[in-house]
């Protein structure tokens, strides 16, 4: 398959197995590609497959929720910061 078809299909994955909204499985594709996480699949057509599109749309979600949690984890962090000790 091209390069487009490609990212076509991961973003097609990433709505039917995650349940994403198109916009959202369409962000998360070109940031994937503007951190240059496609460039290999680009150069390498072998690296175009529909099993490698599967494996790239669960790395893909897997890191925006691990990205998310962490952003959580830390804003309860500072939150617990600004509070006044306990008498």
């Amino acid at each position: 398959m091209t390069y487009e078809e490609f990212l076509d299909e991961v973003t097609t994955l990433l709505h039917e197995i995650y349940d994403l909204d198109d916009a959202a499985a369409i962000k998360l594709v070109v940031d994937a590609q503007d951190a240059e996480y496609f460039v290999k699949h680009d150069d390498q057509p072998e690296l175009r497959t529909p099993e490698q599109a599967r494996t790239d749309a669960v790395a893909l979600y897997e890191a925006k929720q691990n990205k998310v949690q962490t952003q959580k984890k830390q804003q309860q962090r500072v939150q617990q910061k600004k509070r006044p000790p306990r008498a």
